[in-house]
């Protein structure tokens, strides 16, 4: 008996090959704008906030989180009673990833939100009341002089928790110097809530603990 078996012409060989090739250069490609979008979303969270203190203060003359006047100024607001005495002197006082819910840090997402500037829950507690970046991280803000990185100077911080080594890198790139350990934006490693005392800062380049792209980072940014 004749075998007609034959085996594949090296032209299918070459178009299948050009087609494979095709696929993973599509995959790669997909996830390339799928990082990039959510860098994107990190740098839309930082800057953001601004434009949050910003339309408050045109409103009504004060910081959220630190007006002493909130209660007045928006039905259903909690003014801030800590850290004590400090209401009013135009200083968003707290830790960044506070959990009191008594602190300007933390009542600052009430108050924009109540305020008309932000979306997101209004009743302090709430399961989902501190808002999340898109790797699932807490973001806060705190006053400069209480900043979690030494070095790192603004009027405001805002930290991102939970944010990989890769794209933390990219957002620096992005917002500032591309330098994590100077500029306005700077990366620390993550930690616990109400850690008071500063991190060193984690490096990219030079000294310090070189950023593993698959470890999470919190990221800071000075305003």
């Amino acid at each position: 008996m004749k075998n007609n078996q034959s085996g594949f012409t090296l032209v299918e060989i070459a178009i299948v090959l050009v087609i494979i090739g095709l696929l993973l250069g599509g995959v790669l490609k997909g996830q390339e704008l799928i990082n990039s979008a959510k860098v994107k979303n990190f740098a839309t969270d930082f800057r953001n906030i601004p434009l949050f203190i910003y339309g408050y203060q045109d409103k009504f003359k004060a910081l959220p989180g630190d007006d002493a006047a909130a209660a007045t100024h928006i039905t259903g607001a909690n003014n801030a009673t800590t850290p004590t005495g400090v209401q009013g002197n135009g200083v968003i006082n707290g830790a960044w990833n506070t959990t009191t819910q008594t602190d300007e840090s933390y009542l600052f997402w009430q108050h924009v939100r109540l305020a008309g500037l932000a979306a997101g829950p209004t009743t302090v507690g709430a399961a989902d009341y501190v808002p999340k970046n898109a790797d699932g991280g807490i973001i806060g803000i705190t006053s400069g002089t209480a900043t979690p990185i030494t070095g790192l100077r603004g009027t405001y911080i805002v930290c991102s928790q939970g944010i990989l080594g890769k794209f933390a890198k990219q957002l620096d790139i992005t917002m500032d110097d591309g330098n994590t350990t100077t500029g306005s934006v700077q990366v620390m490693a993550n930690q616990a809530a109400n850690q008071a005392t500063a991190q060193a800062p984690v490096a990219n380049t030079g000294g310090g603990t070189v950023i593993d792209d698959a470890q999470s980072y919190t990221v800071c940014m000075g305003v």
